[in-house]
């Protein structure tokens, strides 16, 4: 089971570890805080505790603060 993901300059195909991967997961084997990042599962925007499925496209959108 898989997923493809997006996120900046990456664009793979990654394996599922486990049946209830969530993209809080995701975010937190990446490094990446999810006070800063959006996530789209297929298009629609989803909350962290979505669970990715086989054959989901997942795209995180860093978000940019500034003033």
């Amino acid at each position: 089971m898989s997923f493809i993901l997006k996120y900046k300059s990456i664009d793979e195909k990654r394996d599922l570890p486990n049946d209830d991967y969530t993209i809080k997961d995701l975010l937190n084997d990446m490094d990446l805080s999810p006070q800063t990042i959006v996530s789209k599962q297929n298009g629609d925007l989803v909350i962290e505790d979505t669970i990715i499925n086989d054959g989901d496209e997942i795209q995180l959108v860093q978000i940019i603060y500034g003033g």
